[in-house]
């Protein structure tokens, strides 16, 4: 199956949007943006924290986040974000149908489910699509966004982000999910 979500990728990056307008298609790939998505966030979080410590990962997440998805979307021909029922920073707050899908994913991830099998997609009438995968609070997630945060990391987390919702979270927990957006047929040229 990674062979095939490896070439169907590839092929989709080659084309562009424009080629991918089947909603398989457009799962698998979308799969893949999400996972590159969090890697490459996850890759650089553990660097920062391990060079410069919790404070430092602060500034990836605020500065580099951003510039991650923009990236990885853009070799999709895709939008890519990240939201969540409690944000931290109010430009990723959930547009009605992505608070839906977060509302479902806790009642799943409360009744049992597997995070792993957390994940939605839905296809618009206009040829648009909708990709979300569940992001659940890691033990080192907790550093930010757990219970105990250090005062270091308050200070800075208060002066970034005021508005702060984020925080109480603990391992095992829904904290968001990676959403990729397709745009409409008619967007894309087809």
């Amino acid at each position: 199956m990674r062979t095939i979500t490896t070439i169907l990728t590839s092929f989709a990056f080659a084309c562009g949007a424009h080629a991918i307008d089947d909603a398989d298609s457009r799962l698998l790939v979308s799969r893949e943006v999400a996972r590159n998505m969090q890697g490459a966030l996850k890759s650089e979080l553990l660097e920062a924290i391990s060079s410069a410590g919790p404070v430092a990962a602060i500034g990836v997440c605020q500065t580099r986040a951003p510039v991650i998805a923009e990236q990885v979307g853009n070799e999709a021909g895709v939008r890519v974000w990240r939201t969540a029922l409690r944000v931290r920073n109010p430009a990723n707050a959930p547009d009605d149908d992505a608070r839906g899908v977060l509302v479902g994913f806790a009642k799943r991830l409360a009744a049992g489910e597997s995070a792993d099998r957390l994940e939605h997609f839905e296809r618009g009438t206009d040829g648009s699509a909708r990709y979300m995968k569940a992001i659940v609070t890691q033990p080192p997630c907790e550093t930010c966004h757990g219970k105990a945060i250090a005062e270091p990391v308050r200070k800075a987390l208060a002066e970034r982000y005021p508005a702060d919702q984020a925080t109480g979270f603990v391992a095992g927990d829904l904290r968001g999910a990676v959403v990729v957006d397709w745009p409409r047929i008619s967007d894309t040229g087809n």
